[in-house]
Order: structure tokens, then sequence, then C-alpha cells
């Protein structure tokens, strides 16, 4: 004869509230987990953009100082570049 899987009222209860808890530590590591992720997203994104505008802002200053090449070999003036809203004075 098969073993009997039939529970206590006591029994059930007691499982019930084992499984809450599991699935409210689970709820909790689940949204740690989820900031984390998130968080760790927003900062590449933001990283992401702090390099691209460095690299734009690096290109137009590149720009700059060629055109200063240009001119130094026609005797004019120092030449001043804009670097994030800086002025940078190339002679």
């Amino acid at each position: 004869m098969p073993a009997s899987l039939a529970l206590s009222v006591e029994t059930a209860k007691s499982i019930a509230i084992i499984v809450v808890l599991v699935l409210l530590v689970g709820a909790v590591l689940s949204a740690w987990l989820v900031k984390s992720v998130v968080a760790k997203v927003v900062t590449i994104v933001v990283l992401a953009a702090v390099a691209l505008g460095v690299w734009t802002q690096r290109a137009n200053l590149q720009d700059c100082a060629d055109k200063a090449k240009e001119r130094v070999g026609t005797g004019q003036a120092a030449v001043t570049c804009t670097f994030f809203g800086y002025d940078v004075t190339l002679e």
C-alpha cells in the first residue's frame, strides 16, 4: 500500500509560512538585483555619454589645433579654441 501524503492542518500552516518567507526573501533579493542592474545600466549610460562628449570635444580641439598650425605658418597671432565651454589659447 502506498504511503499517505496527507498533511495535518498545523503542518500545512507551517509549510505555508515557510513558503511565504521564502517568497518574501526572493522578492527582496529580486528588488535588490533589479536595482543593482538598473544602477549599472545608468552608470554605463552616463559614462558612455561623458566619453562621447569628451571624444567629440577632443575632435573639435584637434581641428582647431590643425587650423592654428596653418596660421602659425603665416605668422598670425595665437588661436583660441573652446573645450567644454572653456577657452584654450594655442600659441
